[in-house]
């Protein structure tokens, strides 16, 4: 199969605008059911097909901020994707891009692109026999060494947890998970795209350093806006490679 249908999952309203003005794709406020946050916005680029989706805004909390974590990030996903498949327009790809912490230990540094080589969960810890593989959750992601090759851009796991912060537990996860960047959303994700058989893989824009020596909700908002133009000249980029190519050959 040639690509030529890709989605592009962003939680977060500020990662996801400047791409999306960018390349002038405009709202489908069908897309989702209405009872839902989500927007999705869709248009071409270079003869790709691009829809891009958020998670929107809080309404339950009443707190109006981004829908970040796994739970909106899964079930938008699965939306989605259901519904390009309903419309018998299945997505050939899907593209996690957002902001993520990195590991200086894995050689990341503020502004890095990195991109996925599987993703797994550091604060699922159940531990019960065949519970335990289940709550790391780990998912290969589609191989994307040539694209990586191509715009020199570094490979590594992403592990998700739905916190900002994290304890010595969770850094002891971490580290079991191999992870070179850590995430609110990518786990979760991946689970809902192999539902549906779609070939997934990250883009990650570090904005803090998890292993560094600053709180990381502090480097995270003074490099957001930052991250979130490098996340801008990032995915065309992207978009431009896998377009027209076939899955073994990113």
């Amino acid at each position: 199969m040639t690509i030529s249908n890709v989605v592009v999952a962003i939680a977060m309203e500020a990662e996801a605008s400047p791409f999306v003005n960018h390349l002038n794709l405009q709202p489908d406020t069908s897309f989702f059911p209405t009872e839902t946050p989500f927007h999705a916005f869709r248009g071409t680029h270079n003869n790709c097909n691009l829809t891009v989706i958020t998670n929107g805004k809080d309404d339950i909390h009443g707190t109006g901020v981004d829908n970040v974590g796994t739970v909106p990030a899964s079930l938008a996903t699965f939306l989605a994707l259901q519904k390009m498949k309903t419309d018998d327009n299945e997505a050939h790809l899907l593209i996690n891009a957002g902001t993520c912490g990195g590991f200086q230990r894995k050689g990341a540094s503020i502004g890095d692109v990195f991109l996925t080589t599987a993703v797994a969960n550091h604060d699922r810890r159940i531990a019960i026999p065949d519970f335990t593989p289940y709550g790391v959750g780990r998912i290969d992601s589609t191989s994307v060494e040539n694209l990586a090759s191509s715009l020199n851009y570094k490979l590594g796991v992403c592990t998700t947890g739905n916190s900002l912060d994290f304890h010595e537990m969770d850094s002891h996860h971490m580290l079991e998970n191999d992870a070179s960047v850590k995430d609110m959303e990518a786990a979760a994700i991946a689970w809902s795209a192999e539902m549906w058989g779609t070939p997934h893989f990250g883009v990650k824009v570090v904005t803090d350093i998890v292993d560094g020596d600053k709180p990381s909700h502090e480097e995270f908002m003074e490099n957001l806006g930052t991250a979130a133009q490098s996340l801008q000249s990032a995915l065309p980029k992207v978009i431009d490679f896998v377009c027209d190519k076939k899955h073994d050959e990113l």
